[in-house]
């Protein structure tokens, strides 16, 4: 099993479709609030170089926004 990250906030919306993709396919992921806490922040941007989330880590593999297409491959979803 694959080690899954998520940095999001609660009003992204872009955010809330990776979470119900994850949810669907049954992936197992950690999810850090960016709106609470701010260490969670500094993690996003120093993995992904940008202020923005979703951040989503798989294993290392850093995604920016939510790509279904990229996670799908990484997740090896058919």
């Amino acid at each position: 099993m694959k080690t899954v990250h998520i940095y999001s906030s609660p009003t992204c919306h872009f955010c809330h479709m990776a979470k119900d993709f994850f949810a669907k396919h049954n992936i197992v992921f950690t999810d850090h609030d960016v709106a609470t806490d701010p260490g969670a922040i500094q993690e996003a941007i120093a993995k992904s170089g940008q202020m923005g989330v979703p951040v989503i880590d798989v294993d290392g593999k850093i995604i920016v926004g939510f790509n279904e297409s990229e996670l799908r491959t990484l997740l090896n979803i058919a």
